[in-house]
């Protein structure tokens, strides 16, 4: 298994490198300062996965992301990143990325976050979950502050959904909105657990109920 670490603190670098191999010895781990020397230096398309910081010099953030996936097609990203801002979070989520992991992590969180990015999940810290369940509550609570169930949804999952309602399946909704497979799964999942459906079925019935009350969602901020 090949692995790229883009992290431009030497010191966090080499403990993530050494960490990766105990993770499993047979891991190769290849180190880069930027975003712009990973993609143009890497040999071959090899690679398995791309773990990277948020801030880097030169590309960062979710700009780094697209330049990540251009070069390395198919290859999950996911930022290990001291930034634990959920609004962040869910904006590189909803741009393709498999996963935010906080330095603050211990090993075992981080072992556990990459095994589930590799089986083709999605990994999310408890930060950003709280988030989203806080805002599902204060809606279902009925807090007049809190915008409706389809608000509540990001821009990427409302337009998941919306693949969702028009009967395409998960590879046609991938390759329109120019995502993985698995995180059209992921956005699914989450739009339903907001939604209070169980599967697409009541999804549909649950989004013509709630855009006859509200209007269609344009661009909103990338939150869940």
């Amino acid at each position: 298994m090949k692995i790229l670490v883009i992290e431009n603190h030497k010191l966090f670098a080499e403990g993530l490198c050494t960490l990766l191999k105990e993770f499993d010895k047979a891991i190769r781990v290849v180190s880069f300062t930027s975003c712009e020397s990973a993609v143009a230096e890497t040999e071959s398309d090899d690679v398995d996965l791309v773990l990277t910081d948020y801030y880097l010099t030169g590309l960062s953030g979710v700009p780094a992301l697209k330049a990540l996936q251009k070069r390395f097609a198919n290859t999950p990203v996911i930022f290990v990143s001291a930034l634990e801002d959920p609004l962040r979070i869910w904006q590189v989520v909803d741009a393709g990325a498999a996963g935010f992991i906080p330095k603050t992590s211990s090993f075992s969180v981080m072992s556990a976050a990459i095994k589930v990015v590799l089986a083709g999940g999605i990994y999310l810290p408890p930060s950003a979950i709280k988030e989203n369940s806080s805002r599902a509550n204060s809606y279902q609570s009925g807090d007049s502050t809190c915008c409706s169930r389809l608000d509540c949804l990001s821009r990427r999952q409302h337009e998941v959904l919306m693949q969702v309602v028009q009967g395409k399946p998960n590879k046609a909704i991938a390759k329109a909105l120019d995502i993985s497979e698995h995180t059209v799964k992921a956005h699914i999942s989450a739009s339903f657990k907001l939604l209070g459906v169980k599967n697409r079925t009541e999804a549909v019935y649950a989004a013509a109920m709630l855009n006859r009350e509200e209007p269609v969602l344009t661009d909103k901020v990338e939150m869940f």
